[in-house]
């Protein structure tokens, strides 16, 4: 993809890949289902999860699988809320872009 990725697109990515799991997701996954829309590598993703976790947008539990322990992460109330407003502002701002590309104007 020719455009940018900036920190609110990338949180609102993985906020809505984290949400459809009610018992959470692990990194690799989360990765995974993120390349079928953006190039993305783990190095850009875990930093991205660190700042939601952060920011009290997703909870965090270790779960073992074959004999390790895997790191979870689920959405918090505090995630979900914050999905919701980046969704929303998602839309407008797509709506807005695909008005002018079909020749119409963008009214705020």
């Amino acid at each position: 993809m020719i455009y940018n990725t900036g920190a609110a697109l990338l949180d609102a990515i993985v906020l809505a890949i984290v949400s459809r799991d009610t018992e959470g997701t692990y990194g690799y996954k989360i990765t995974q289902e993120m390349k079928q829309a953006i190039e993305i590598s783990e190095s850009t993703l875990y930093p991205v999860l660190r700042r939601l976790q952060k920011d009290g947008c997703l909870e965090v539990y270790d779960k073992e699988c074959a004999g390790r322990n895997r790191r979870y992460y689920r959405i918090s109330a505090a995630g979900r809320a914050q999905l919701n407003m980046y969704e929303s502002e998602w839309y407008q701002y797509s709506n807005k872009i695909t008005t002018l590309f079909r020749g119409g104007t963008s009214h705020e």
